[in-house]
């Protein structure tokens, strides 16, 4: 009899202990506290407007505060350091970009492995690249432009630096085109595009938040689109694929990481929730409005996305020799 009591009491003990995870999940589901997106750059830039566009978005369908951790310094390294050290439960997020895919193959070891280090939740927006000229130079097409520069004529772009995005995407064109534009850099986009509007430059491949209004007033002229469809910011600009130049590709990105290890249940309701969050269309306008185009989509399809940006600018870097400046 009493064996068979303590067995009962067992049983029903390990029943209990088996609810318990269950009973906590459903008392204190995910998220049960303010989340934490950590932007590896300053206020107010790109990547930054558009975290603050998508966690709003979030923290209404949470029901929970979002907080926007600005965490700049070495061109992303700082933030997505502070990122991987982050607990994987889903309240401190990252904010990836371009500049994540590059840095590997430009800086050599990093604190952090961008892959291994973090699991993949969705890609966030993508910022055309847009190849625009001074008024003053004799082309209004990108096949008028490789005919020029293969005439001899000297062009320089602009850019926002070595290995910038804006710089790879010149060093890709004239991979693509086989012409030798001259790269000058400087420290940040608008000082480049500055002098594009001066003169001292010909040509930029300039992301979209910096050059939209400045091709919108005509200081200067847009002759192409890098990204493979035509921008919906710009539906009348062709690409450099409709150009001739089929594996000319090449955008600026932002991208939703969490830390390695986190919980696959979590990774699961926050793409969704994104997802939902990036097809508002009010979301997608004010991205629209800041140079931005909304770009989610599955975790797989991230991570497959991601492995292809690595490996093409790899191969961009070693080919043009390009170093950190």
């Amino acid at each position: 009899m009493h064996s068979t009591t303590s067995r009962r009491s067992f049983i029903a003990g390990s029943l209990l202990a088996a609810a318990h995870p269950l009973a906590a999940l459903a008392a204190d589901p995910w998220p049960s506290k303010p989340v934490r997106f950590i932007v590896p750059f300053p206020p107010g830039g790109p990547v930054d407007t558009t975290a603050r566009v998508f966690s709003h978005r979030l923290s209404e369908i949470w029901k929970t505060p979002t907080v926007i951790d600005n965490r700049a310094g070495a061109g992303g390294v700082v933030g997505a350091t502070a990122a991987a050290k982050e607990a994987p439960d889903g309240y401190g997020l990252f904010v990836g970009a371009i500049h994540h895919s590059v840095n590997p193959s430009l800086m050599g070891k990093l604190p952090y492995d961008i892959e291994k280090d973090f699991a993949p939740i969705s890609f966030a927006a993508m910022f055309p690249v847009f190849i625009v000229a001074h008024p003053s130079v004799p082309a209004n097409t990108i096949q008028e432009l490789i005919a020029l520069a293969k005439k001899g004529t000297p062009l320089a772009y602009g850019s926002s630096g070595n290995g910038g995005g804006t710089h790879l995407a010149g060093e890709l064109f004239n991979m693509e085109a086989g012409t030798k534009l001259q790269h000058i850099p400087y420290k940040g986009s608008a000082p480049a595009m500055n002098d594009l509007l001066g003169g001292q430059v010909q040509l930029m491949f300039s992301d979209a938040p910096t050059a939209l209004q400045h091709i919108k007033s005509g200081r200067v002229k847009v002759l192409g689109v890098a990204s493979r469809q035509r921008s919906a910011m710009l539906p009348d600009v062709p690409t450099g694929v409709e150009s001739g130049l089929p594996g000319y590709e090449a955008y600026s990105w932002a991208a939703l990481f969490a830390p390695a290890k986190t919980p696959q249940a979590v990774l699961d309701k926050i793409n969704a929730d994104f997802n939902t969050a990036m097809k508002d269309p009010a979301v997608r306008q004010r991205l629209l409005d800041a140079g931005a185009e909304a770009d989610p989509g599955t975790q797989e399809q991230m991570r497959q996305r991601l492995r292809g940006e690595l490996d093409k600018w790899a191969k961009v870097i070693k080919t043009a020799g390009i170093t950190p400046g």
